[in-house]
């Protein structure tokens, strides 16, 4: 391997591991192989719900950890054993539902219930806004409708999410942060998959870098010697709290401005770029 002091690459998935076509091309396949092969222990640390990504694991041929749902949960891909799950005690969940509907918004929920055969709770499909109606025509059969979801929301919910327009979950962002102070962690974001903004939440702590350094620490490996590479806003805490922190060509501007150094586009398999750099100790010079 390497001379290289890292041990582990955490990667985004949107944006990062896919191109804009949802595509894990042969190139990257690849390299993360032969990152793999080499020594490097692979984390995929993403937004998704935990069986978006599980299919991405499978033509990598390799055994890499799955931290969903920004951080909130972590589990084996090939055991679908469960690792780690934040927890969202059952007070600071109602005042976020609250708030939540207060502004007029629909919340969808998350819990640990991938063996159960659905991904996520929602209250229903009347009166719901586009941006959520699209969301949830492209992801049918994946939720279990609880009509009464607000008023008595199931246990074990960890995360969720609101969706609209930008200035909406903007606005409900910083309506989150001022009203459930200190208690949640909470970002705007934009799938490439749906037309909507998203506004995830969950518990204050829990984030992308919280689920690597989780993983990290069963490996016995030090902030140090994790390379984290993604392209928005939820990477931040990787790629602040990593070693070596980078960015795709494609990423947004904050992201780009945090970075250590920028990789080429994802439609140019800047992943492939990021491996090969690491294992041939070929880094470009720091921004």
């Amino acid at each position: 391997m390497s001379s290289l002091p890292y041990k582990l690459l955490a990667i985004d998935i949107d944006g990062t591991l896919v191109n804009s076509r949802d595509e894990l091309t042969p190139k990257v396949r690849d390299a993360l192989r032969a990152a793999a092969a080499a020594g490097l222990k692979l984390v995929l640390a993403t937004g998704r719900r935990y069986s978006r990504a599980l299919p991405l694991v499978e033509p990598l041929g390799i055994d890499a950890p799955i931290v969903s749902a920004s951080g909130a949960l972590i589990k084996c891909p090939l055991s679908h054993r469960t690792l780690h799950v934040a927890s969202l005690d059952r007070e600071h969940l109602r005042a976020t539902l609250d708030v939540t509907v207060a502004r007029g918004h629909d919340a969808v929920l998350y819990a640990d219930t991938y063996d159960q055969g659905f991904d996520y709770y929602f209250r229903g499909y009347d009166n719901i806004c586009p941006e959520l109606k699209q969301y949830y025509d492209l992801n049918e059969g994946c939720g279990l409708a609880v009509p009464d979801l607000y008023a008595n929301p199931p246990d074990g919910v960890f995360a969720g999410f609101a969706m609209g327009s930008r200035s909406d979950m903007l606005a409900l962002d910083e309506a989150l942060q001022r009203e459930v102070p200190d208690r949640l962690y909470t970002h705007v974001i934009r799938s490439p998959r749906y037309q909507g903004f998203m506004c995830e939440i969950a518990p204050a702590g829990a984030t992308k870098w919280s689920g690597v350094r989780f993983v990290a620490d069963e490996w016995g490996i030090a902030d140090e010697e994790i390379v984290a590479v993604g392209d928005d806003v939820n990477d931040l805490p990787m790629l602040a709290g990593s070693g070596l922190g980078i960015a795709m060509g494609n990423a947004v501007a904050e992201l780009k401005d945090a970075a250590d150094h920028i990789a080429p586009h994802h439609d140019e398999d800047g992943l492939a770029e990021v491996v090969r750099w690491i294992l041939q100790a070929e880094l470009p010079p720091a921004r």
